[in-house]
């Protein structure tokens, strides 16, 4: 609750009113003075009431590309019995207030704003909470609640369409792709028990030595895999323009694209960042070529339009690379990132004995890139709709 600067005037209006009326003994001082207390007590009463609403909202859609037209639908209803709600309101969606009006809402009634959402920029736009501001009818006292929670809407990179697909060396022996299930050839690893696993894929001498059970994770080799790596160190991504790295952005549709080509193509796709966190959810109990797989058909575009630059530098690289290098997550290793990495794609070109192929987007460079390692296929684009054109146009992966 906050008293306005009226309501202080006034406060102070009666403090002086009464002090004077009550130490020279004028009467109708202190009958001002008493008044404007009374003024004050009263507008503090009628702030405190709180309106009994609910809110709904709406995305439509809740996930858009970068630049797609999204709108919210806010939905406020009256659920109080007796009083009428004239109040101030306003919506935040991102970094702006909207303004909604809740004038002589009547109890039962319901009132609907629709308005759009900035997706203009990649990221994860906030939509709420609603913010109703109660005054009294002097403006004495203000008094501010939130109701409704808050509604994420994603703004996804944009997706350019990629009419080439690495199939790396995961093939069946009969020389095309193979499409066999996950889990079906090679042992991999032990993890914990959960329901709808098979009980013939347990390992009881594991279970009765840990006290629970564990089963045996399998992988099809034949299956070739793609494994996204995007550098989001700070450090690669130097210049800013208002703040945004164009590089990054860049980088980041280039990442959405593959990972929706290799879905078209029914291919398992792996994405990771190399920001420190990233490389630390690897160890959350998954198997290594589980951990970090695509968990439903908005994961990784999700993770690509919430994630940010974080602070690295070229030991965060390393380090990222090692573990890739022990982990062995695919076939086809692509790595984008932009012109303030060019010195460590060293690093990069080490994981050639792991990874058959490997495939390097640098964006934003001034020049060609210079490859320093064999076997580097690296592709120079200012953007995503560029790097697309490149990639269609490798001949050999």
């Amino acid at each position: 609750m906050g008293i306005t600067a009226r309501g202080i005037g006034l406060l102070v209006a009666a403090v002086v009113l009464l002090g004077v009326g009550f130490r020279f003994a004028y009467p109708e001082l202190a009958v001002l003075g008493a008044a404007a207390v009374v003024a004050v007590g009263h507008a503090v009463v009628t702030a405190a009431w709180r309106p009994r609403l609910t809110v709904e909202r709406r995305a439509d859609p809740d996930r858009v590309a970068r630049g797609e037209p999204a709108a919210m639908t806010l939905t406020v209803r009256n659920t109080g019995r007796v009083r009428a709600a004239n109040l101030v309101a306003e919506d935040r969606c991102g970094g702006r207030l909207v303004p909604v009006p809740l004038l002589r809402l009547r109890p039962g009634r319901d009132t609907e704003v629709r308005y759009d959402v900035p997706t203009h920029r990649r990221g994860v736009v906030p939509v709420g909470p609603l913010r109703v501001t109660r005054r009294d009818p002097l403006g004495l006292v203000a008094l501010a609640r939130s109701y409704g929670e808050r509604v994420p809407v994603w703004v996804h990179p944009r997706i350019h369409p990629l009419r080439a697909v690495p199939t790396g060396a995961g093939r069946s022996l009969d020389g095309r792709t193979d499409s066999v299930p996950h889990g079906s050839i090679t042992f991999d690893s032990l993890r914990e028990y959960v329901v709808g696993d098979e009980l013939r894929r347990v390992h009881w001498r594991t279970s009765a030595r840990v006290g629970e059970l564990m089963v045996r994770e399998n992988v099809d080799t034949s299956l070739p895999r793609i494994v996204v790596v995007l550098d989001n160190r700070a450090g690669a991504h130097p210049e800013r323009v208002d703040g945004v790295a164009e590089s990054f952005e860049s980088a980041c549709e280039a990442a959405a694209s593959v990972v929706a080509a290799a879905a078209r193509e029914d291919l398992p796709a792996t994405l990771l960042l190399i920001a420190p966190t990233e490389i630390e959810a690897a160890g959350d109990g998954r198997s290594r070529r589980e951990r970090a797989e695509l968990e439903s058909s908005h994961g990784p575009l999700d993770r690509l339009a919430a994630v940010e630059l974080a602070e690295g530098g070229e030991d965060v690289l390393r380090t990222a690379m090692s573990r890739l290098r022990q982990d062995r997550l695919g076939d086809t290793l692509v790595f984008l990132t932009g012109p303030g990495a060019r010195d460590g794609l060293g690093h990069v070109g080490a994981l050639r004995g792991a990874y058959p192929s490997v495939v390097v987007g640098m964006f934003g460079a001034a020049g060609p890139t210079p490859v320093s390692a064999a076997g580097l296929t690296v592709v120079d684009a200012a953007d995503g709709a560029e790097f697309a054109a490149e990639w269609d146009g490798i001949r050999r992966w």
